[in-house]
């Protein structure tokens, strides 16, 4: 006897569900729900309220952090000018590792019932509700655990004046891009970079999620040959 395929009941909590799709998880959460209501991630309230986190929190905690560490690196020794090249060089970094994230891991593909469920969390839930605004910036206290084993990294590989305005250039990058990513989303640009990384964007969405990895440029696309198809980029 054939069972029957699991399906996902979305007026109930998914998280728990997700994992349950098995091989059709991976299709399922590709076709996007376009609604500006978000679902309910669990039955517990306190876990939903972490899942849900406003754009403005992002800068309020993470640029005095920046500036912290900016001044740090300053208070060490480095000159004014060092301290601006190595900042651009902390954002140049970030670009490479938002596309290496959101290629190799936000869109690795699983089948398992716990794989399923933490790509839910990561980004499948973003795909799958691409303008539910509360799920579309990441947590502060979930970025703090990805940013720790990086700020070890960093210091290890660099020198004590180095490190903090590196990793400061780092987080600024990651600041720009979660602010840029809410506004590719939910802003109106009608013109110019912003409507272009819009439009780019939103392609990754709704045609060709297989490319398009960029969210702040389509720089790293080009190098690494991920650029969408001119036809599946047209404007609609």
């Amino acid at each position: 006897m054939v069972s029957a395929p699991c399906t996902v009941d979305l007026n109930k909590p998914l998280v728990f569900q997700v994992g349950h799709l098995g091989e059709a998880y991976n299709e399922w959460v590709h076709q996007p729900i376009v609604s500006k209501e978000g679902p309910r991630f669990f039955t517990n309230d306190f876990l939903e309220i972490l899942t849900r986190t406003v754009w403005w929190v992002i800068p309020l905690v993470w640029l005095p952090v920046t500036s912290w560490l900016m001044s740090l690196s300053f208070r060490k020794g480095l000159t004014m000018v060092q301290e601006a090249t190595v900042v651009i060089a902390g954002i140049i970094m970030w670009t490479l590792l938002e596309y290496t994230l959101h290629r190799f891991v936000f869109h690795a593909k699983t089948k398992s019932y716990w794989g399923n469920t933490l790509h839910y969390l990561l980004h499948g839930c973003h795909h799958k509700h691409p303008m539910d605004a509360l799920r579309l910036v990441f947590p502060p206290a979930a970025t703090a655990i990805i940013a720790l084993p990086l700020w070890t990294v960093i210091n290890i590989l660099t020198t004590p004046s180095v490190a903090p305005a590196l990793f400061g250039g780092l987080l600024l990058g990651y600041v720009m891009y979660d602010v840029t990513h809410y506004y590719l989303h939910h802003g109106k640009p009608s013109r110019g970079l912003t409507q272009n990384l819009k439009r780019y964007h939103l392609n990754h969405h709704f045609r060709i999620q297989a490319k398009g990895f960029g969210i702040t440029s389509s720089f790293w696309d080009k190098i690494f040959g991920t650029v969408p198809s001119t036809k599946a980029a047209e404007k609609y």
